[in-house]
């Protein structure tokens, strides 16, 4: 098991969000969370990330207990979040926010880099580019390749499709499968039913902050299953 989330809680100031969120996942697996805006979705990515205090239960990643790590050293252990809104450095180019990335890191970085830059082709031609100037899906491709370059053992994804053009959201979805046999796990929040169907091994439901429930991609392709557990409508 590569995290264990055990009753965890959060919020901002007094008001609580997370009410008591209990999880895993595997190494090597790919889970959804699905849910409506407010339910919690964004909170629990920054919580797991320690971009929020945990005001309650505990988060084991790696066998090891991150519960009150900050960030920085929740990166090191090797979680990695690409945050919703991308947050790329706009004045950087992307050559500059991929080494941004790579902060840290020994000196393989260039073969490193490479090797991450192969699986983003559409990236090789823009490397002097300012992150400003990109579409919004070459941000988020850059914001995953960023992330990548941090080496994560799981990569925490909020919201990745935003207003970003279908042939992208094909490109990320082929980078992500071969990123999974490579041994990389992750937690996607999304509410394109469509793209979290592709990659998820399971999906939760989150309301109010805590789990509701559970399906399997096939699941999302039954409208009265996802209208009873999501209250969303099925394509």
């Amino acid at each position: 098991m590569i995290l264990e989330v055990n009753d965890l809680r959060s919020g901002y100031g007094r008001i609580p969000i997370l009410m008591g969120v209990t999880l895993n996942v595997t190494e090597g697996e790919f889970l959804g969370i699905l849910g409506h805006n407010g339910m919690g979705k964004t909170t629990l990515m920054n919580t797991l990330m320690g971009h929020l205090p945990t005001t309650g239960g505990t988060v084991r990643f790696a066998g090891q207990d991150i519960t009150k790590l900050k960030s920085h050293q929740r990166s090191r252990t090797g979680l990695g979040l690409v945050p919703q809104g991308r947050q790329i450095f706009a004045d950087l180019t992307v050559y500059e926010n991929l080494r941004m990335g790579m902060a840290g890191q020994s000196a393989e970085d260039t073969e490193f880099m490479d090797d991450i830059l192969s699986l983003f082709p559409r990236l090789q031609r823009l490397l002097e580019r300012r992150g400003g100037a990109l579409s919004g899906g070459e941000q988020q491709l850059l914001a995953l390749a960023r992330c990548l370059c941090a080496r994560p053992k799981l990569m925490l994804l909020d919201e990745p499709t935003e207003g970003i053009q279908p042939s992208i959201l094909d490109e990320i979805v082929e980078t992500l499968l071969v990123l999974r046999t490579r041994g990389l796990s992750l937690i996607l929040v999304e509410q394109n039913l469509d793209f979290i169907a592709a990659l998820s091994s399971r999906i939760l439901t989150i309301q109010k902050g805590a789990i509701a429930g559970e399906m399997s991609p096939q699941d999302l392709q039954n409208p009265e299953i996802v209208s009873k557990f999501v209250g969303m409508t099925a394509d």
